[in-house]
């Protein structure tokens, strides 16, 4: 498929001023919880700070109405299922990956994403809090993933009936997993819905460099330094399940991919398409201009626009 640029409409001068100032609030938090990690010594401070910033991001967004929520352990792992509280389709579920550049994220930061995907398309949605780094580093959240979908299997859901998605680093792990049920020989999910993933710990794409100055959330020190944090002393970072954008792409389902223009991570979605078509897997990729990280969760009319992008992708799967 081919890539879509969706440009962003005019709007009145007075909508647009109150939904900026709606907004302020949860992109300060946000930039709290990547501007922490962005000093060149990533000190344990900092990562408070960064957790809390992120705690903060999901007290912030107002949960939906009419979403039901459930908490769960497996095995000290906590999980979460999102669900309407009215009568919904049960013959598919998402499994959702949450974002923090593998150092930070939570439930609660997942249900602000998992809500809006449960609600747009109708499927529970089942998240799960990895272990973060650098208490527990890589593989401890590949694993925490493995059983995350091995739980889903032992709740009598196949291979086809699990979408699987993730924002960011959640992007790279669902990418990663993927990879890994494909490496076992395992069946693998329906789809994969990607936002604004991390495909590249290399940081090779141009965007890194094109972007540095435009991208108002991340930086190239706060990429560096979660990536040593989750994968130190690590020779070589294009190792497939850290960087997935390298990895043996054929033969996995169909994908789609957002991410914002001003992204410095637009280059890890664009050569993923890129990959992705050249190995034979159907893919579509949406750039929307103007738009920043994980754009999806904040409420804002081309978040809206995005979801129901997601919506039609999900529920037009065969």
């Amino acid at each position: 498929m081919k890539s879509k640029s969706k440009e962003s409409n005019q709007e009145p001068v007075e909508e647009k001023a109150s939904s900026e100032k709606r907004l302020q609030p949860m992109i300060r938090a946000l930039k709290a919880v990547h501007s922490s990690a962005n000093s060149e010594e990533f000190t344990l401070a900092d990562l408070e700070k960064q957790r809390k910033g992120q705690q903060l991001l999901g007290r912030l967004m107002t949960p939906m109405i009419g979403m039901e929520w459930e908490t769960f352990d497996l095995d000290e792992m906590p999980m979460a299922w999102t669900r309407l509280e009215r009568v919904h389709d049960t013959r598919r579920v998402v499994l959702y990956c949450h974002g923090g550049g593998y150092t930070s994220g939570s439930l609660e930061y997942a249900r602000i994403l998992s809500m809006k995907i449960s609600y747009i398309t109708g499927y529970e949605v089942c998240s799960f809090a990895y272990r973060l780094a650098p208490e527990y580093r890589y593989p401890a959240a590949l694993n925490d993933a493995l059983a995350a979908w091995d739980h889903l299997m032992y709740l009598g859901y196949g291979a086809q009936d699990i979408i699987l998605a993730g924002d960011s680093a959640g992007g790279n792990l669902a990418l990663c997993l993927a990879l890994k049920l494909k490496e076992q020989n395992r069946r693998l999910p329906c789809a994969l819905v990607l936002l604004s993933p991390w495909t590249d710990m290399t940081s090779s794409g141009k965007s890194y460099t094109e972007n540095a100055d435009v991208d108002p959330i991340l930086s190239n020190t706060y990429i560096r330094n979660t990536r040593n944090a989750y994968a130190p002393d690590v020779d070589d970072y294009s190792a497939p399940f850290l960087s997935p954008l390298f990895g043996d792409l054929k033969n996995l389902p169909p994908v789609l991919i957002q991410v914002g223009s001003n992204e410095i991570l637009l280059s890890d979605s664009v050569r993923l398409k890129t990959k992705l078509i050249k190995a034979g897997v159907s893919c579509q990729l949406e750039v929307w201009n103007g738009m920043w990280h994980v754009f999806q969760s904040f409420p804002m009319r081309q978040a809206t626009e995005a979801l129901e992008n997601i919506g039609r992708f999900i529920l037009g799967l065969p």
